[in-house]
């Protein structure tokens, strides 16, 4: 016969304390503590309203100002309307009114400083004020003044509070009543416990409900301002890329003209030292190993689905052709030309271009029907560029149609990369305007003649 032994091993704690039930109990109790009993009289004053709040950005002036109190005020008039409720009851003697109306005043005008301590206060205050009554009646146990104090301290603490310390308070207070019922024995005529915890219950899921759509607003309102955020640079990002994948034909040309002219100098030049050599031979792999490089750059930002334009950039000299494109669509524009033409560096003309096109193809969008002007001024040191267009007519039967609010991005990285300056507003008559200006260097103006 063979006997097995069994062990049990007991956890720290017994049985009880590897239950569901009892770590239930445990976070309920330590939630109890956390929200009522620990700082419970910790100072918290109420803070004034959002001045650009529902109702108050509509006011105006030193209005605004006062409607910044107005949960203060609110405050106020109900301590004040739990006073009246409470010095008017005739079932106490007239000696007492100062004592009860501090009794249901101050446990309201308690919470705008410490809210959970008002609503001890409210909790304390009551059995004292039921026992000044000389005569019992329906109120019981709370008095008249009593149970809106009560109620009022509730759905403000619930206002400043959270959804779990509301329903602690009203535990609480159901707990209250139903114990001041037993303890009593009954009361001859019935107990207002009920329309107590029922008229609470109602007013404190209607404040959670609030807080809940309070708290998702602002989750929606912080997701909406980060992907705002995430949108704006992601189209500075795309403007950045669009100019490089743009300037990488201009600055590669220029790179090749400077490698086959250094691979070509020495052929002219009768008897070049081997000094010469060698530096023209430097200046050669530096210029290759320069264009690999940008290739490599130009790898890294290009999209994928992006494909090398087969034509050359465009500069000044084909503003003409975007012109007429442009009266095609509907678009009556002008050209004014000041100053003495001369080629500019590609860069810079190939900004020049896009600019106006941007800008022409806003005025296409936002005002159908109105005229514009384009404006190229050489002027010493630079480039003077203005695009105005009038506002748009008022019986138009081409309604505007959004962009992608990319334009003025664009425009500004342009101008930007070549340190110029650029403004952008509405007009006095209702049109609108971009004005830039971009820098050429004087010795940049000799190189472009000298090559042209």
């Amino acid at each position: 016969m063979t006997e097995t032994t069994q062990t049990q091993t007991k956890m720290p704690g017994g049985a009880a304390a590897r239950s569901p039930e009892f770590r239930l109990a445990a976070d309920a109790l330590r939630g109890l503590r956390q929200d009522l009993f620990h700082d419970a009289f910790i100072f918290r004053p109420l803070p004034r309203s959002a001045a650009y709040g529902p109702v108050t950005r509509r006011l105006r002036g030193r209005a605004r100002e006062y409607a910044a109190w107005s949960p203060h005020a609110l405050i106020i008039a109900a301590g004040l309307l739990a006073m009246f409720i409470a010095t008017n009851d005739e079932a106490r003697p007239a000696g007492s009114n100062v004592v009860l109306g501090l009794l249901t005043l101050v446990p309201v005008l308690l919470t705008m400083v410490r809210p959970v301590g008002a609503f001890w206060l409210s909790m304390a205050a009551t059995p004292v004020a039921t026992a000044l009554a000389t005569e019992f009646n329906d109120d019981w146990p709370w008095r008249g003044g009593s149970f809106a104090c009560h109620l009022f301290v509730l759905t403000i603490v619930a206002i400043r509070t959270r959804p779990r310390t509301a329903a602690w308070m009203w535990a609480l207070t159901a707990v209250y009543g139903i114990g001041a019922g037993t303890l009593a024995g009954g009361h001859a005529f019935g107990s207002n416990t009920a329309q107590m915890l029922f008229l609470s219950a109602v007013v404190l899921l209607g404040v959670a409900v609030w807080q809940i759509r309070r708290e998702a607003w602002q989750e929606v309102t912080a997701q909406q301002t980060v992907t705002a955020h995430e949108r704006s640079r992601r189209t500075l990002l795309e403007e950045r890329t669009t100019i490089a994948r743009e300037l990488h034909d201009v600055v590669a040309h220029h790179m090749s003209v400077v490698a086959i002219q250094a691979e070509a100098a020495p052929y002219r030049v009768e008897n070049p030292p081997p000094e010469l050599e060698r530096a023209f031979i430097t200046i050669r792999e530096n210029a290759v190993a320069a264009l690999t490089e940008l290739r490599r750059v130009l790898g890294v930002v290009r999209a994928e689905d992006y494909e090398a334009p087969d034509a050359p950039q465009p500069t000044l000299a084909d503003l003409d052709g975007l012109l007429a494109n442009v009266r095609d669509a509907g678009l009556s524009v002008e050209k004014v030309v000041t100053g003495a033409v001369r080629e500019l560096p590609q860069g810079v003309e190939l900004s020049a271009y896009r600019i106006v096109q941007e800008a022409l193809s806003n005025s296409l969008r936002h005002a159908p029907g109105a005229s514009a002007r384009v404006e190229i001024g050489y002027v010493l040191g630079g480039l003077g560029v203005r695009i105005v267009n009038a506002a748009p007519p008022a019986p138009s039967l081409v309604k505007p149609s959004p962009g992608a609010g990319h334009g003025i991005t664009g425009m500004r990285e342009r101008v930007s990369m070549l340190n110029g300056e650029m403004t952008a507003g509405a007009t006095a008559d209702g049109g609108y305007e971009v004005a830039v200006f971009l820098p050429v260097p004087v010795a940049a103006l000799g190189e472009g003649e000298g090559e042209a």
